[in-house]
C-alpha cells in the first residue's frame, strides 16, 4: 500500500470511533435493564464474542489473499453466491438498525435538553430523530463528509469524556461505598444483555471495506481490530459500572435512552448531565454520518456486484443519492415504528448473526488457523446469545419479539425471493408453457 495509506493510530481510531461512536449512548440503558448491576459483564460477554470474529475475519481476509470483504469470505469458501449476497443485504439491514438506533438516542438526548418533549401535541423526540436522518441524507448527498483528521478528533474527545465520566464515577462510587460486583444478579439476565450489548460492538468490521486506503493493510487492520475491541470493551466497562452502581433501576428503566447522561448527576451534578447529554448528540449524530456514508458506499458495491437491484444505482456521480434516500427512507422509518427495545434488540441479532456466520466460517478452514478454538467459541456463544435473546424476549417482551422475528423474517424472505429470482422465474414459465 502507499506511504500515504492510514496509520495505525488513525485505523485504531476509526475503529474505535465506529464502535463508541453511538452505541454505549444509545444502547446502555436497555444492557443496564436487563442486567442491572451486571451490566458490565455482558458487554464482557460481547466483547468475547466480538474479539472471536475479529480473529475469524482477520484469518479469513489473509486466507483469501487480503483486501477482500465479508462477501468474498463466504462466496470463496461455500461457493454460494446467494449466501454471499444475503451476507452483505444483513450487513446493509443491520446498518439501517443501528442507524436508527444512532437517530433514536440523537432525539431521546436532544428533547432533554431543551427540555420539550411534544411541540403542539406531536412528541418532538421521533420529529428530531427522523429530522437528523435527513439532514445526514442530504449532506452526503451533497458529497459533505467530515475529513479524516475531524473524525479523529472527534473520536478523541469522545472517548476522553468516557474515560473522564468513567474514572470519576469510579472513584465516587468507591468514596461512597456504592460499587459492587452484581454477581448476585447473575443468571439469564446478563447472558440476554450480552445478546442486547452486540449493537455497541459494530462498527470495527468496516475496516474490512476501507483496506485499499490502509497503509500495510494486512498488519495494521489486524491490530486496529483487536486494539479498537479491547479499548471499547473497556470503555464499556467502566461506563456500565458507574451507571448501573450509582444510579437506581427504576430511574434507569424511565430514562433508558439518556441512562449514560443520567449517571453523571450524582458526582458532577446538571452540569455533568449537559456535557455527557452534548457529547451523546455529537457522538451519536457522527455515528449515524458515519455509518450512512458507509452502509451507501457498501450497498453500491452490492448494486455492482448484483447483490442489489441495478435500478438502485442511480446517476453515475461519485455519491450514490438513491441509495442514500433509500437507506435515509428505511432508517426514518425504523425510527417512527419501532421501540428503543426492538430497534436494539433487531440491530443486535443482525451482527450477532453476522459475527457468528464468520466464526463459524473460519472454524471450517480451522486446518489453516493458528487455534480452532477462538472462531468455535465465537460461533457457539453467537448462538447461545441469539437463543437467549429469543427466549427472553418471547417470555417478557412479546410485543418486541413478534416486531424482530417479523422483521428478521420478511428480510430473509426478500433476500430469498430476489436470489432466487431467476429459478423462480424460470419455473414459473414452465407451468405457463404447461398451461
Amino acid at each position: 500500500m502507499a506511504d500515504g495509506g492510514l496509520t495505525l493510530t488513525e485505523t485504531v481510531s476509526m475503529a474505535i470511533g465506529g464502535m463508541v461512536g453511538g452505541g454505549i449512548f444509545a444502547a446502555l440503558g436497555v444492557v443496564a435493564v436487563a442486567a442491572d448491576t451486571l451490566a458490565w459483564f455482558a458487554f464482557v460477554v460481547a466483547g468475547l464474542i466480538a474479539a472471536c470474529a475479529g480473529y475469524s475475519f482477520v484469518r479469513l481476509n489473509r486466507l483469501v489473499g487480503g483486501n477482500a470483504g465479508p462477501m468474498t469470505y463466504v462466496e470463496r469458501f461455500t461457493g454460494s453466491t446467494t449466501l454471499a449476497g444475503m451476507v452483505g443485504w444483513t450487513f446493509v439491514i443491520g446498518y439501517v438498525g443501528t442507524m436508527s438506533l444512532y437517530a433514536f438516542a440523537f432525539g431521546g438526548y436532544f428533547t432533554e435538553l431543551v427540555g420539550v418533549a411534544s411541540l403542539s401535541g406531536v412528541p418532538l423526540r421521533p420529529l428530531v430523530s427522523v429530522l437528523v436522518v435527513a439532514i445526514f441524507v442530504g449532506l452526503n448527498t451533497a458529497g459533505a463528509h467530515a475529513s479524516g483528521r475531524s473524525e479523529e478528533l472527534l473520536v478523541g474527545v469522545k472517548v476522553l469524556i468516557l474515560l473522564v465520566f468513567g474514572v470519576a464515577g469510579v472513584y465516587y462510587g468507591f468514596t461512597h461505598g456504592e460499587l459492587v460486583t452484581g454477581f448476585e444478579h447473575f443468571g439469564v439476565g446478563p447472558v440476554v444483555a450480552g445478546g442486547l450489548a452486540f449493537v455497541a460492538f459494530e462498527g470495527w468490521e468496516l475496516l474490512f471495506f476501507d483496506q485499499d486506503s490502509i497503509r500495510n493493510p494486512g498488519r495494521t487492520v489486524r491490530n486496529a481490530v483487536y486494539i479498537a475491541i479491547a479499548a471499547a470493551t473497556g470503555l464499556y466497562v467502566l461506563a456500565a459500572v458507574v451507571t448501573t452502581d450509582l444510579v437506581p433501576l427504576p430511574v434507569i428503566r424511565r430514562n433508558a435512552d439518556t441512562a449514560l447522561a443520567v449517571a453523571a448527576r450524582p458526582f458532577f451534578g446538571e452540569t455533568g448531565f449537559v456535557l455527557v447529554a452534548v457529547a451523546a448528540l455529537f457522538s451519536t449524530a457522527s455515528a449515524l454520518n458515519a455509518t450512512l456514508f458507509s452502509s451507501a458506499r457498501l450497498s453500491k458495491r452490492m448494486v455492482a456486484d448484483d447483490f442489489l437491484p441495478n435500478r438502485l444505482r442511480g446517476s453515475t456521480g461519485d455519491e450514490p443519492t438513491r441509495l442514500l434516500v433509500v437507506l435515509g427512507l428505511l432508517t426514518a422509518a425504523f425510527v417512527l415504528v419501532g421501540s428503543l427495545d426492538a430497534i436494539t434488540s433487531f440491530a443486535s441479532l443482525a451482527f450477532i448473526t453476522i459475527f457468528g456466520g464468520m466464526s463459524a466460517l473460519a472454524f471450517t478452514q480451522r486446518d489453516s488457523l493458528v487455534t480452532a478454538l477462538v472462531p468455535g467459541f465465537g460461533a457457539v456463544g453467537a448462538v447461545a446469545a441469539v437463543v437467549s435473546l429469543l427466549s427472553h424476549l418471547f417470555s417478557a417482551e412479546f410485543d418486541t419479539f413478534v416486531v424482530v422475528v417479523a422483521l428478521a423474517v420478511g428480510v430473509v424472505a426478500v433476500e430469498l425471493l430476489y436470489f432466487e429470482r431467476e429459478p423462480i422465474a424460470h419455473e414459473l414459465h414452465e407451468i405457463e408453457d404447461s398451461l
